[in-house]
């Protein structure tokens, strides 16, 4: 019989995912000889033996991996015959300039679940359990190869029998970097709000769940960072958690004992159902059910509610018969970047809390938890972080660009030899910590992907803190359109390469005339774009605070209407105003009159901003979105029935106006006439719907194209982005939109950098 011998590279997501015990296993059980190892590149494979068990191995190698790895590439060559008298597992190697793939952090397997729930397994209740199918990976890699002494693990000394999973390729755990037991590995402990240390005699989860039956107030250390936990039922416990952390009406997270647990209060479907128990386990919004009964608190005039399942050992171990919901909400001061440190947390949410649940595994890179939604049967990631982070996507992008992002919601991205990884969320970079914390994501992206770019990319806002930072960077800066950015992000994601229709509705986004824009009907694809149609512009008065207090784009905007359309003369609008907003708006209409601090925008989250405010939904939001979200919120899901509008031609500049005027008029009188809230909220999404089908029907007739591209922020409204996409189609456009990658600003590094990876190519021809 012919013997054969091949070597073999497996590049992709193969380390931390029991892929050499996967190998050895395989080559064991097929009698084969040889070698394998980690590398910086990925795995390497020296196999021979008969020509027949070699083809089988090749096939099981590429047909049935681990579940955890995902391959990206297999290359291999022949050599001569070694004679190899065994097959082992050899130490790992670095090798530079290779990138090696990093797996998530993964939620606890079904296996190591049972482990903590059997009173006969030596890890009962052990709040650290996992195997080489779940665990810390990214949070904990200090750097490649991905072995223990690499990560924050390196000082728990393995005892004797870990250290024999550890080094058994026939074991679960084998080579399972974060592998312990109560014997060896990290411990957890609870202390007070002073630092003083609760007696070890006591069951620290244990007493952590007497305190949360008590309406105490917990910062609860888990797999990537700190969570503010309290009782979910208690309502006294969650309006006091709101009042310490001064966020009165942002949503809260939720976590649920299990999947029953949250089938009582939300409407669940098969795709969020997979969600919610996979092993990525991210926060999935959720419609609440008709008999839907947790405080109102939790998520103030909301009709959806954040849920996640456990996703650790330890968050398993804090529910029992009295526990069923738990307030889960990132562990930070207002602004600040999540909290993740020991000494860190003690001292900036002591005022937060009554006790803190600690434990001694370092977390060396914090990960928020990842936010996701169902709509129109299809995943929509809202924040891509933990689970997801920093698994790439290959494209087709041939240069090493570092691409910035944007200031709100930063991601920034990096493309290496046609992969592009994506940061966890680093928030918004309004502060030296938060740039502090963006700026060491970015270095350890560097240093684990063996990654130095070449080029440089950010938005085209000057005095965004993500656009400094690639100003001095040091190499060639490309500045990129935000809203030219947000299309991109989605030509990526849908692996389109010619020209769309791109619609980018968001609230803020700098434009090349110097104003702000938002609500952009782009012709465009990687290399270009030429701006076809835009909302007509209005004054933003106060500039920034006209965002917090969206009462003042009601103003502008009623303003603008009476003014356009001769509607009546400034003592109506003036009369109108004040029994509106109040006596504030009448020093509104003087600087609107003079043109003082007001810069025009045609930005599409400014106007829902305006009418949630007439509406009287929402004069002055707590969180960035408040008010359109609010808005969507009471929408009556049957009235088909919409407002009037307008399109006008700027023939000059071949641009095409969206003007909303009328409708603003037409809202006022359905005001005045006593019609519902609901009823108006579902007449200005649906004139939403309609103009932005005229616009692409306008613009089909003009270019021909068909294919629609739907990207921004405002697009993480559901009943807007559903609507959109059902009426599009029924008129046969092709309609794109964003699934892995956020429509949000979240997404807009990606963008950067795939338009910058095309200009480059571009110059060099």
């Amino acid at each position: 019989m012919s013997k054969e011998r091949i070597f073999i590279k497996v590049e992709g997501i193969v380390q931390g995912v029991g892929f050499r015990p996967f190998v050895y296993n395989l080559a064991i059980s097929l009698n084969l000889n040889g070698w394998v190892n980690n590398n910086s590149e990925g795995v390497y494979i020296d196999i021979e033996g008969d020509t027949d068990k070699v083809v089988s191995f090749m096939r099981n190698l590429e047909q049935n991996p681990p579940p955890l790895s995902r391959i990206e590439n297999i290359t291999s060559s022949s050599l001569p015959m070694c004679n190899y008298s065994a097959f082992t597992i050899k130490e790992s190697e670095k090798s530079q300039n290779s990138i090696t793939l990093i797996s998530p952090d993964i939620a606890t397997c079904d296996d190591c679940t049972k482990d903590i729930l059997d009173p006969n397994n030596r890890r009962y209740k052990y709040p650290f359990t996992n195997c080489t199918n779940c665990g810390p990976r990214f949070s904990i890699i200090k750097s490649i190869p991905y072995d223990r002494d690499k990560t924050t693990m390196k000082d728990f000394i393995m005892c004797s029998e870990c250290e024999d999973e550890y080094t058994n390729p026939l074991d679960r755990r084998f080579h399972a970097q974060p592998n312990a037991c109560s014997e060896c590995g990290p411990k957890v402990w609870l202390e007070d709000n002073k630092g003083m240390e609760i007696s070890s005699a006591i069951d620290p989860i244990a007493f952590a769940q007497k305190l949360l039956t008590e309406g105490k107030i917990l910062a609860i250390k888990g797999l990537c960072g700190f969570h503010l936990v309290c009782n979910g039922k208690n309502d006294r416990a969650v309006s006091l958690l709101r009042e310490r952390k001064l966020r009165p009406h942002k949503p809260f997270a939720v976590m649920m004992k299990d999947i029953a647990a949250a089938s009582k209060y939300c409407m669940i479907n098969s795709l969020e159902e997979d969600l919610l128990t996979g092993i990525r386990k991210p926060i999935v919004l959720l419609n609440q059910k008709a008999e839907y009964n947790l405080p109102e608190s939790i998520a103030p005039n909301q009709k959806t509610l954040g849920v996640m399942l456990p996703y650790t050992p330890l968050h398993q171990l804090l529910f029992n018969e009295d526990i069923e919901v738990l307030i889960m909400t990132s562990a930070n001061i207002y602004g600040l970047p999540l909290e993740y440190d020991n000494k860190s947390a003690r001292e900036n949410l002591s005022s937060l809390v009554d006790f803190f649940l600690m434990h001694n595994r370092d977390i060396y890179i914090p990960v928020d938890d990842s936010v996701v939604k169902v709509v129109d049967n299809e995943l929509r990631m809202i924040r891509r972080a933990r689970g997801y982070a920093p698994e790439p996507f290959r494209v087709n992008l041939n240069n090493k660009i570092l691409a910035c992002g944007p200031n709100m919601k930063n991601t920034f991205s990096i493309s290496k030899e046609n992969l592009l990884f994506v940061s966890q969320h680093n928030g918004d970079l309004e502060n030296i910590e938060t740039y502090n914390h963006y700026k060491r994501n970015i270095e350890h992206f560097k240093d684990i992907f063996l990654f130095s770019p070449d080029y440089v990319a950010c938005d085209l806002h000057p005095n965004y803190t993500s656009t400094h930072y690639a100003e001095e960077y040091g190499v060639k800066t490309i500045s990129v359109q935000h809203h030219h950015a947000h299309i991109a992000s989605c030509l990526v994601e849908n692996h389109l390469d010619k020209k769309v229709i791109g619609i980018a509705y968001d609230g803020t986004g700098f434009g090349t005339d110097n104003k702000i824009w938002g609500g952009e009907f782009l012709i465009c694809d990687l290399k270009s774009f030429t701006r076809a149609a835009h909302l007509d512009y209005v004054k933003i008065p106060g500039g920034e605070k006209a965002i917090e207090e969206p009462w003042r784009m009601g103003t502008s905007y009623l303003y603008s209407a009476f003014e356009k359309l001769g509607a009546s003369n400034n003592e109506y609008l003036n009369d109108t105003l004040v029994k509106l907003y109040g006596s504030e708006a009448s020093a509104l209409i003087k600087i609107l009159d003079k043109n003082i601090n007001c810069v025009e925008t045609s930005s599409m989250g400014r106007l829902f901003d305006a009418v949630s405010s007439m509406l009287n939904i929402r004069r002055k939001v707590t969180y960035e979105g408040q008010a359109s979200i609010e808005l969507e919120a009471v929408i009556e899901r049957d009235c088909e029935e919409y407002y009037n509008y307008s399109i006008s031609h700027n023939r000059d500049k071949d641009l095409y106006n969206i003007e909303v005027y009328t409708t603003i008029l037409d809202i006022l009188k359905d005001l005045n006439n006593n019609i519902s809230v609901s009823t108006i909220s579902s007449k200005f999404h649906n004139t939403v719907i309609h103009f932005t089908l005229e616009m692409c029907k306008i613009l089909r007739e003009k270019t021909r194209i068909n294919d629609i591209v739907l990207s921004g922020g405002v697009f993480q409204n559901s009943y807007l982005l559903e609507k959109t996409i059902r009426i599009l189609k029924s008129y046969d456009f092709t309609v794109y939109s964003h699934n892995q990658i956020p429509s949000n600003d979240g997404g807009i590094s990606v963008g950067q950098l795939a338009i910058t990876n095309e200009l480059i190519n571009c110059k060099c021809k």
